[in-house]
């Protein structure tokens, strides 16, 4: 009967943390589209090897033919100034597009 009751128990605390878990886990996501000066593969190569490393990044996407880079990204933990930043870091240059 212990055991059974200790089951029951450890069961219960353990969906108790799960849930709490899964609460915290919301994240405001932010995608803003950036006009870049990129102009061929090795442009977007050095793009795609840096900024999804970038704090809070969660997506990239460029686009030579636009000249556009697309970067979804949680807002708490960075936002569009800081990205321009990495940007001019590894020496391209970007504005966010309205």
């Amino acid at each position: 009967m212990k055991k059974i009751i200790m089951l029951c128990l450890v069961a219960i605390v353990g969906f108790g943390v799960t849930g709490a878990m899964a609460q915290k886990k919301q994240v405001d996501l932010k995608t803003t589209v950036f006009q870049t000066d990129v102009d061929c593969e090795n442009c977007a190569k050095k793009v795609d090897n840096s900024i999804p490393y970038q704090k809070g990044v969660k997506e990239v996407k460029v686009d030579v033919s636009t000249q556009t880079v697309t970067v979804t990204y949680d807002s708490s933990k960075t936002n569009n100034d800081t990205l321009v930043k990495a940007f001019s870091k590894i020496k391209i240059k970007a504005t966010p597009k309205k």
